[in-house]
């Protein structure tokens, strides 16, 4: 059963309540000897990283087909200590991978220039796929142990902002022209990856100002966490140059800017062309699952710890991974495969608009029938939420 718009709908397959287990999720620490393998042999095992998370998760997908059934959702936490235990450790793990790699290919190895910038790729992948993933998980969460963590993660890879971007901008204003990551209808992706990377930072420096401005507080006060994220990135810049120099800074620099690539991919793909309805004065309908795009793949979803459950996710931000729920087709649009060759079809924009646009088209006829100009929406014209800094 799954839970959405305040009704119960029955998934095929998902009557009774998916059991627990949390060692399917660990494989994620697989990219850690594929990572080590890319350093140290170099060749063809630079390879090993993008095939492992393009090639092969895809091809089991198809095998293994998706996974419908939920857990329930009021699962305690103290039940799921395993699970949190993945997303803790990774920081340390990603914080070795990086700066481990740093000084072995700055003072031990003998690859040329573009076996170097290849390992530094998959690295960067990993640092995308897994370490942002992972911090998206913990920045969700209360406990300040884990945003922390999830804060480090964001600063190993140069975008401490994200957090307040996701917490304050994207999350409450999704679907509107507020939030800088929903990509609009026809955009493609480089030309949205340019407007992101412009628009970004200064997006979510307005966020905590308003946030500030609430307290009474200036944006330049000690508590605005932009000043946190700034310190952070350049701690972790100052260590790779300790490490490796101006090589190693420019090496340290090129994975943040593929882990970057990867999580901007992510994002284009979770809510392209989904809008909310301008109810009028700046107000806008409620959040809905059926504002983001879903997926259910098995194993795309356990190496992604269920972020493509992305629909629940806007519903219950709050919710852990592993209770993430999935819901039924006629409740959300869903995505014909996982993320991974979502974001590659995303890549190229002529057949990402061949495949998508009637997929928006037919989402807007089915979910507002009563909307008969679709022109500002597609433009994102539409007034600015109200109080949305």
């Amino acid at each position: 059963m799954t839970r959405g718009s305040g009704k119960m709908t029955s998934i095929p397959g998902a009557a009774q309540p998916a059991r627990l287990r949390a060692w399917p999720y660990w494989m994620t620490l697989t990219f850690v000897p594929l990572v080590a393998l890319a350093v140290t042999q170099g060749g063809w095992a630079i390879l090993l990283v993008p095939f492992y998370g393009w090639v092969l998760m895809p091809l089991l997908d198809m095998v293994l087909g998706r996974n419908l059934r939920n857990p329930d959702p009021d699962t305690p936490d103290d039940a799921l200590f395993w699970f949190r235990l993945l997303t803790w450790i990774w920081f340390p793990v990603q914080f070795m991978l990086v700066y481990g790699s740093l000084w072995y290919l700055t003072h031990v190895a003998v690859h040329s220039t573009l076996e170097t910038l290849g390992i530094m790729f998959g690295i960067g992948v990993t640092t995308g796929v897994v370490g942002i993933v992972y911090a998206h998980e913990l920045f969700h969460k209360a406990n300040r142990m884990e945003r922390t963590l999830g804060d480090l993660l964001m600063a190993l890879v140069m975008y401490g902002h994200f957090r307040t971007e996701h917490l304050l901008v994207h999350h409450p204003h999704v679907g509107t022209p507020r939030d800088t990551v929903t990509a609009r209808y026809n955009e493609g992706f480089h030309r949205y990856f340019l407007r992101v990377l412009r628009d970004g930072f200064g997006s979510a420096w307005r966020a905590e100002r308003a946030m500030l401005a609430r307290k009474g507080l200036g944006p330049w006060h000690r508590s605005n966490p932009i000043w946190k994220y700034l310190v952070l990135q350049a701690f972790f810049l100052a260590l790779a140059y300790t490490i490796g120099g101006m090589v190693g800074v420019g090496l340290f620099l090129f994975q943040a800017i593929v882990a970057i690539w990867q999580l901007e991919l992510t994002n284009y793909v979770e809510h392209y062309g989904l809008t909310r309805k301008h109810l009028g004065d700046g107000k806008y309908e409620p959040v809905r699952p059926h504002h983001s795009w879903d997926s259910a793949h098995t194993v795309s979803g356990l190496l992604l710890i269920n972020l493509q459950r992305h629909a629940d996710h806007h519903v219950h931000p709050m919710r852990r991974y592993p209770l993430l729920q999935v819901y039924d087709e006629s409740q959300v649009p869903m995505l014909p495969t996982g993320y991974p060759p979502m974001t590659a079809l995303a890549m190229v924009p002529p057949l990402w608009r061949r495949v998508f646009n009637p997929k928006v088209r037919a989402w807007r006829k089915r979910f507002y029938p009563e909307i008969t100009d679709w022109g500002p929406y597609k433009r994102m014209s539409t007034p600015a939420p109200r109080g949305a800094g």
